[in-house]
């Protein structure tokens, strides 16, 4: 956090806080904790000091939500639990010119004494901490382990060592989103910010790991294809096996053998030449034909066998490839300023009326996703019900339902969610019961329909293909 949005958050926590008692505190992660001042429904101070994003502000969350996301309290959390007990803040303050923020509490202890502590939460970056104080400022209690000097259990506090960073030509993003007013306090901005931020995190760590399993697996296809074609030509002679088979018979009489060479006469060629091959000593030439016999029976039925493996493998391959191609596709990251108006996540599905003549299923990502049932209801699916933006879906070369995933984001879907509509599309098609289907998508803004063509029959501008198994993967709404 930037300290001007510091600064904004500091002074709503001020309005709201003091004055109050700390209530219960939960424990998010290691390095997060959530405290009840018992606002109800402007929600829980939240104080994070994970180093890479430090922060601070009120989050509005359901009890049940916290206390299922809680882990038991640390030794920090129960420190201040038991050390806050029976105090009030009676002051909040951020060091001018440092992201250092200040919550004074004070109470009696149980002689009836006055006594004062301080929760004194850092949000400098590699040294962020939490940190408890005692009325001499040294340290009782820190949230994360340190060995910097000033820092540590025992100690009297002492600031971090800052480094100076030239100020912002412009307001970050955090910021901007503060001061546009798009939310009703500056705790419910940020709140929104880092959600988003976070989200996007995890799913571009996601995207990044779907990446390295579709290069593994397309790897290990490749290997695969290569060593088939390998095993495919070392069954290349087949025939020669059977032409020695015969020749071998039509030579019994008349064979030259010399040790393990045998001359025979090659009646298949034009010149009946005499051919000289190698025999095993110990049989006669009628075992040695039977022999040549079944290793051509053997070749011939692994070649059959070789080349249905190299179809599957290469249309695997063309899948996976496809996958690759979507995935590559994935954007890393969205602006904060593109965050809906009052909303501390995202969901790719909105409350919808069901549309007439669809069956509707919802993604595993959340997308929704409809089917339409007849020619005229996929007309309307696609024409009225359908957004530019939207993704469209079709099996190739069959006739079918079309397919719409509802994209309000205008952000490619997820591979998974392609995957599952694709699947429905090949599953609502003439191909639903071949092993494998050709499904056609694209955005709905690049289909149109066919001057004086039936309702359904469409023309696309540009299109991509993915291969699926038909089914239903998703259960029906």
């Amino acid at each position: 956090m930037d300290q001007p949005s510091i600064n904004e958050i500091v002074g709503e926590l001020e309005t709201l806080l003091v004055g109050r008692a700390p209530g219960k505190i939960f424990q998010l992660n290691p390095h997060a904790i959530a405290v009840d001042f018992g606002l109800r429904d402007r929600g829980f101070l939240f104080i994070d000091v994970e180093p890479t994003q430090p922060r601070l502000y009120l989050i509005k969350r359901r009890v049940r939500d916290l206390e299922k996301q809680a882990r038991p309290l640390g030794q920090f959390a129960l420190t201040m639990r038991k050390d806050l007990a029976g105090t009030r803040l009676v002051s909040l303050t951020c060091d001018p010119d440092d992201r250092v923020i200040r919550f004074r509490f004070a109470g009696e202890d149980e002689l009836g004494k006055p006594r004062g502590l301080e929760l004194l939460a850092q949000l400098t970056g590699r040294s962020a901490n939490l940190l408890l104080l005692d009325s001499n400022d040294q340290i009782v209690q820190a949230l994360r382990h340190t060995d910097s000097s000033g820092q540590q259990i025992g100690q009297p506090y002492q600031k971090p060592k800052s480094v100076e960073r030239p100020a912002p030509k412009k307001p970050s993003d955090l910021l901007a989103l503060i001061r546009n007013h798009k939310f009703d306090s500056p705790s419910e901005a940020a709140d929104a910010h880092f959600t988003s931020l976070l989200a996007e995190k995890q799913r571009a760590a996601q995207i990044a790991s779907a990446r390295a399993e579709v290069r593994k697996k397309i790897s290990q296809q490749r290997k695969l294809l290569k060593q088939l074609e390998s095993d495919l030509q070392s069954h290349a002679d087949a025939e020669w096996h059977k032409r020695i088979g015969d020749l071998l018979l039509a030579n019994v009489g008349t064979a030259k053998r010399q040790g393990n060479r045998v001359t025979l006469i090659d009646y298949f060629s034009d010149d009946a030449s005499p051919l000289v091959i190698e025999v095993d000593e110990s049989l006669a030439l009628p075992k040695e034909a039977a022999r040549q016999f079944a290793q051509y029976s053997r070749s011939k039925r692994a070649v059959t066998q070789i080349n249905k493996r190299l179809e599957l493998a290469r249309k695997r391959l063309c899948e996976l490839e496809a996958e690759q191609e979507t995935l590559a596709t994935e954007p890393a990251s969205v602006p904060a300023t593109s965050l809906p108006e009052k909303s501390a996540s995202r969901t790719a599905v909105s409350p919808t009326k069901r549309v007439p003549g669809t069956r509707r299923y919802v993604s595993s990502d959340g997308f929704e996703i409809l089917v339409g049932r007849t020619a005229q209801d996929n007309d309307n699916l696609t024409f009225k019900v359908g957004r530019p933006n939207d993704l469209w879906l079709h099996a190739a070369d069959y006739g079918g339902s079309h397919v719409i995933v509802r994209n309000a984001t205008r952000k490619p879907v997820l591979p998974r969610t392609l995957i599952e509509a694709a699947q429905l599309a090949a599953f609502f098609s003439q191909a639903k019961k071949d092993p494998k289907v050709d499904v056609h998508y694209t955005e709905r803004k690049f289909v149109a329909r066919i001057k004086g063509a039936k309702p359904g029959l469409v023309r696309l501008q540009r299109f991509k293909t993915i291969t699926v198994e038909p089914k239903e993967s998703r259960p029906r709404e």
